[in-house]
């Protein structure tokens, strides 16, 4: 025989109860998750560094797409690594280099550094040695037909911003087929470009590690801006030794560059711990090494540190962007023949003014690695300090005090702010300006007061 019907209604009622208290604990559980992780938010949004980034709360960023983080294959620093990346060279098993390189660096005897290298390993290379500072659209054609003459099986480049350029542009025509023109813009080869081992001789700008790559049209007079991650090179190599012979105009410039990549990096919309803690070591190494690589060329310790300096700034920059000072020094420097790390070096103060007032907290931690530890906490100090930084070493380094004295002309700023305006680089800036605004940028770093002293 069955129950009988009231002991079924218990047995119903006791389940439904068991039920709804389960239910119960479950909504508890996730509010409790919810209350928790919103108390970590809080919390870590009280630190300028610890998370904002990680939990969205500095740059808020749609859906959830997570994070790249980009690199070369391999990379060699510190002295000796030019010789200490030879077997990894030759381990590629490739017969014969094309050497990409600049007439300037050929003339000084500093690229026999390197063939005097390769010699010793038995490893052919025909040398290309026509690169403008930036190359243009026929030297990279030039440079494709001398691959297929010679029968080159991969590039090595030699040198700054220039050489890495244009053996990037090569690369990726060679294998991609088309011309170079193609493939400015996002991501648009569809194959790996020539093995490309790039040796670096300045402590400045990425171009040896980072996936971007900027050829001049000589028929429009534009800059084709490419990224891909498809650039970025097999080997980098950052030997210190290769610095040495670097004038202190160029130290300095190239210095200010890579500050300001670390700098833009850190409050970039696209920012992550691992690009922070990049940035803010090779914030505190350059604040530290660079007037001393200045004052003293062959000081080893202060080269060393800017070139390790200089690679921690670019894998910060190379996943997580720049912002305005970069976005309006491909303008004027272009436009008024000026040197891009002097551009930068004299943009930095005032762009990084005007972001301060939209994320004041990021400059905490900055502050930080420049050593004004003492600002604990309070971003109005920090700002303070950054901004006074920024000056001082600008100004010990030798960089100009402004635009004015490099002769650049206020007529052609609205210009150049609507140009900067479209500059990719200007999308991951922490706050978007209108035209008016970065117009008044260009005009306050034309008018910005300094007292310098003069490096031949």
């Amino acid at each position: 025989m069955g129950e009988p019907e009231h002991t079924q209604k218990r047995a119903r009622s006791a389940q439904g109860e068991t039920d709804s208290k389960m239910e119960h604990d479950r909504e508890h559980e996730v509010e409790e998750r919810v209350r928790l992780f919103t108390d970590l938010e809080w919390d870590l949004a009280g630190h300028s560094t610890l998370g904002p980034h990680s939990v969205n709360y500095h740059h808020p960023r749609p859906g959830n797409k997570g994070s790249v983080f980009f690199m070369p294959n391999r990379s060699f620093l510190g002295e000796g690594a030019l010789h200490n990346a030879l077997q990894s060279v030759k381990a590629l098993g490739l017969k014969k280099a094309l050497l990409v390189t600049d007439k300037m660096l050929v003339k000084s005897g500093a690229v026999k550094t390197l063939t005097d290298v390769l010699d010793k390993a038995s490893i052919k290379y025909s040398i290309f040695h026509w690169c403008d500072p930036i190359p243009s659209c026929a030297q990279v054609e030039s440079g494709l037909k001398l691959v297929q003459q010679e029968g080159c099986e991969f590039i090595i480049s030699f040198g700054c911003h220039a050489p890495h350029n244009c053996a990037k542009a090569i690369g990726i025509a060679f294998t991609n087929g088309g011309s170079i023109r193609d493939y400015a813009g996002a991501d648009k080869s569809r194959k790996p470009m020539l093995p490309l081992v790039a040796v670096n001789t300045a402590a400045g700008t990425g171009a040896e590690m980072d996936r971007f790559c900027t050829i001049k049209d000589e028929h429009t007079g534009q800059n084709l801006d490419m990224v891909d991650w498809r650039l970025m090179p097999a080997l980098a190599v950052n030997d210190p030794t290769l610095t040495v012979g670097m004038p202190p105009r160029l130290t300095a410039a190239t210095g200010m560059d890579a500050l300001t990549h670390a700098i833009e990096a850190y409050v970039s919309t696209a920012s992550t711990p691992v690009t922070d803690a990049s940035a803010l070591h090779a914030i505190r190494l350059i604040s530290t090494y660079l007037p001393e690589a200045v004052e003293d060329g062959t000081n080893a310790k202060a080269r060393d540190m800017m070139a390790h300096a200089e690679f921690l700034a670019a894998m910060a920059f190379n996943s997580a962007g720049l912002g305005y000072v970069h976005a309006m020094s491909h303008q004027i420097g272009p436009a008024f023949s000026l040197a891009h790390g002097m551009c930068n070096a004299i943009l930095l103060g005032p762009v990084q003014e005007y972001n301060a007032k939209y994320v004041p907290a990021l400059f905490i931690d900055i502050a930080h690695a420049m050593g004004f530890v003492e600002v604990g906490q309070d971003s109005g100090r920090a700002v303070k300090a950054v901004l006074e930084c920024i000056r001082t070493l600008k100004d010990k380094v030798g960089i100009p005090k402004n635009f004015q004295a490099l002769n650049a002309n206020p007529a052609d700023f609205l210009r150049l702010a609507e140009a900067a305006m479209k500059d990719a680089c200007a999308s991951t800036n922490p706050h978007q300006p209108t035209k008016d605004e970065v117009c008044q940028i260009f005009h306050k770093a034309y008018n910005l007061d300094g007292v310098t002293q003069s490096f031949q």
